[in-house]
């Protein structure tokens, strides 16, 4: 029987290798919004109030009510005339006919096509913009404005207690004169009620060196490094003079300006080591 010839088996089939394709996600596209149209409106007209009192009606007066005139270089008399287009007495005509202007609940409404009227009142001596004393233009734009700003600083007062360390509050809240042995909470309480009531000052204290300097002075008072007298300041331990206070004058508030001076630089620095050392 013939021998049947056996086939060598051969290497298997190397496995191919198939790169795996990398999907990169799809690229998040975010839909522009269409602008906002907007057109600002600037207003015309013109409206004044009485700074104080005035009562229901106020009228105002124009019998020898002059101004200068500085183009002319002269003092002439103004009124207001509806149907003259000027409001100087002298270019005005024989038959013109005066008109009050009144005040009525305190407030006066001059519109644009009165351009007469509007220039008797910015040019009348009783303005407050001329340095008179009875009425004044109410700016909405500018009152705004400022009611803006006053808004925004009370946010960043109220901000600076919420979001500042202790240590960065307890050398303002010792130049308020609030307790800083009360509980942290008391403390912020304190200082939140000082920032709504004067939010510019308090912000402020936070970059004075007259508040740090009076914080380490009060705590080197506190740890009986100096001694605070009516008289002056000593050192606790010798009690040598460091600064004389005058008759009448806080005795801390002349050392913090002691301390603020060339001379009183290196006094400042010594008590700051001293409470480091005790810290």
């Amino acid at each position: 029987m013939a021998e049947q010839a056996t086939r060598r088996a051969g290497r298997p089939k190397k496995a191919v290798e198939t790169q795996a394709q990398v999907v990169e996600p799809p690229v998040a596209t975010t839909k522009k919004k269409p602008a906002i149209k907007r057109t600002e409106v600037v207003n015309q007209h013109k409206e004044y109030e009485i700074a104080r009192g005035g009562g229901i009606v106020y009228m105002l007066p124009q019998k020898g009510i002059t101004v200068y005139d500085q183009e002319n270089d002269t003092v002439r008399e103004i009124r207001y005339c509806p149907n003259e287009p000027s409001i100087f007495v002298d270019e005005q005509s024989t038959n013109a006919v005066k008109q009050s202007v009144v005040f009525r609940d305190g407030k006066l409404f001059v519109p644009k096509d009165k351009p007469n009227l509007r220039k008797f009142i910015e040019m009348h001596p009783m303005n407050i913009a001329n340095g008179g004393s009875v009425f004044k233009e109410i700016d909405k734009r500018k009152d705004a404005e400022v009611q803006l700003k006053e808004e925004f600083l009370l946010n960043d007062a109220v901000s600076k207690v919420r979001d500042s360390s202790l240590d960065e509050l307890l050398p303002v809240a010792m130049f308020f004169n609030v307790n800083i042995n009360t509980p942290v909470n008391e403390i912020r309480y304190n200082l939140l009620n000082i920032a709504k009531k004067k939010p510019q000052e308090f912000l402020e204290s936070f970059d004075s060196p007259q508040v740090m300097a009076r914080s380490i002075i009060k705590q080197a008072e506190s740890y009986q490094i100096i001694n605070v007298k009516k008289d002056g300041v000593y050192w606790f331990d010798s009690n040598s003079l460091i600064v004389s206070v005058p008759v009448g004058q806080d005795p801390s508030d002349v050392m913090v300006r002691f301390c603020l001076t060339e001379k009183g630089a290196s006094v400042l620095t010594s008590l700051e080591e001293r409470l480091e050392r005790l810290a």
